[in-house]
């Protein structure tokens, strides 16, 4: 295992700590003694793969970085793998976004059942101050899609008086959002209140307007 060792536009490849010492002492900025080297070598020989920083000055820090490179050509042309894998990662995290976002907007009218945790404001009544309490809503309602549902659901949540309008609500594509599809027949029964007492109230009350306020 050999050291890859930066200090701004200073690199190298070293191979052993009397590399690192000569490479070291050609930098004027730095001052080379042995508490340095003995840090430097005990970060070599422990099993830690993390880059390593060793401050120099109130805010400048050499990097030494473990690598199976052999010289420095490899070393540049395995980084740019690895900065390309990473590219790729992300890309699909992005592209799984790209598709969650896309099967929720995907035309499939009929029948949700839809849950959604929010957090409700609500006042506590101890301390008289308002604090934000995770609420269950659940509702069955007509959508036209996935997303249509989830809007529904948070429109009809941001008009009711009950309702603080600075409770906060989750995003279609999070775990806080949990719908089901239920076909295109009639009307399914009303679904069952929480049990968290804050979200009673929403729960039940939702189960009392659900066919009303959402089957047109």
């Amino acid at each position: 295992m050999n050291l890859y060792v930066r200090y701004f536009d200073h690199e190298s490849l070293v191979y052993n700590i009397d590399d690192v010492a000569t490479f070291l002492s050609t930098i004027h900025d730095i001052k080379v003694n042995n508490d340095m080297l003995s840090r430097v070598a005990e970060f070599w020989q422990s099993d830690n793969v993390y880059p390593f920083r060793l401050k120099v000055s109130y805010s400048n820090y050499i990097l030494f970085l473990k690598t199976d490179a052999k010289d420095m050509a490899e070393f540049k042309y395995l980084e740019k793998l690895n900065r390309e894998r990473r590219n790729e990662g992300r890309m699909t995290l992005a592209d799984r976004k790209r598709s969650q976002l896309e099967s929720l907007k995907q035309a499939n009218p009929g029948w949700y059942e839809a849950k959604i945790t929010f957090k409700r404001v609500v006042m506590n009544p101890e301390t008289g101050k308002c604090q934000y309490v995770d609420t269950n809503f659940r509702a069955r309602l007509k959508a036209e899609s996935a997303m249509h549902c989830y809007e529904r659901i948070v429109d009809h949540l941001q008009n009711r008086q009950d309702i603080d309008p600075r409770s906060q609500f989750p995003s279609a594509k999070s775990s806080s959002f949990i719908y089901t599809y239920l076909g295109t027949g009639t009307t399914p029964a009303a679904p069952a209140a929480e049990e968290n007492p804050v979200a009673a109230q929403a729960t039940t009350e939702a189960a009392d307007v659900a066919e009303e306020a959402f089957a047109r």
